[in-house]
Parts: C-alpha cells; structure tokens; sequence
C-alpha cells in the first residue's frame, strides 16, 4: 500500500511557522482544537511538532510570564519534548505503522524535506480494521461450520 493513499494534504492539515509566537501557537491550537500540530519552516519544511505539553512545561518553567507577553516568546525558545519523525511520501508501510504507533500523526515529506502533509493514526487503524473485518468473518463462520 502506497502512504499516498493515507496523506491528508498540506493545504488541510493545521500548521504552525517556525517564526510564530508563543501566543499565536496557543491561539490556533486552541481555536482548532488540536494538541499537537506540525511546525513549517518558511521554505516548506517540516521541523519538529509542538504539543500541548510543550508550551505547559514551558509556561510552568516561566511563572514571571504574564499572558500579555505570550506575544513576544518565540516558538523557537520552546522546547519540544517529543520528537515526532517523519517519512518520506516514498518510504514503506512498515516504516508509516512504526511512528503511528508513538505518533498520532505522521508528518510526510517530500525527498527535499517539504512539507507535503500528514498521516492520521487514526486512518491507519480504520485500514487496518477493514483488513481484519473479512478476516475475522471468515474465523466465525469456521468455528460455525465445525
């Protein structure tokens, strides 16, 4: 199976500039609901993701910080505690079900190291129960028959 075949394209995936501040992160994920999103660099690249628990470490770390300074701390003065991996459009399954199984999402790439979207843990498992579904049918009407 082709990882294409999973990809959630850039263009519908929410992202974060690698340039953005710390207030702007917590707005977005906060207006989408997400708790983690995939950070861009300018040129398209992925970079890391930022997660809910990163920006809490770092405010909890930061007690002087007042909510109306969030808007000058640099997403890039926040530490990302978890490194979520990436493949390339071109890599295996077996490489995609590896991450996604530490992941929620996989970020995908291009071979230039672009952005090109993302792979939903949640896809995988809704594929993966379609191929069991027949599977498992199949066992049942066995142990009927015997």
């Amino acid at each position: 199976m082709n990882i294409a075949f999973f990809l959630l394209p850039k263009q519908d995936v929410i992202c974060v500039d690698e340039n953005a501040t710390l207030r702007q992160t917590m707005e977005r994920m906060e207006h989408h609901r997400y708790t983690a999103v995939p950070v861009i660099s300018e040129q398209g690249e992925y970079k890391a993701t930022v997660t809910e628990g990163d920006l809490l470490w770092y405010l909890k770390n930061r007690p002087e910080l007042t909510f109306d300074q969030h808007h000058r701390v640099a997403l890039s003065e926040v530490p990302m505690r978890t490194n979520n991996r990436s493949v390339r459009i071109d890599a295996n399954m077996e490489d995609l079900i590896s991450l996604a199984k530490t992941q929620n999402f996989v970020p995908v790439v291009d071979d230039m190291n672009r952005f090109i979207g993302i792979v939903r843990r949640s896809d995988i498992i809704d594929y993966c129960e379609q191929l069991l579904l027949p599977f498992e049918a199949n066992e049942r009407e066995l142990k009927r028959e015997a």
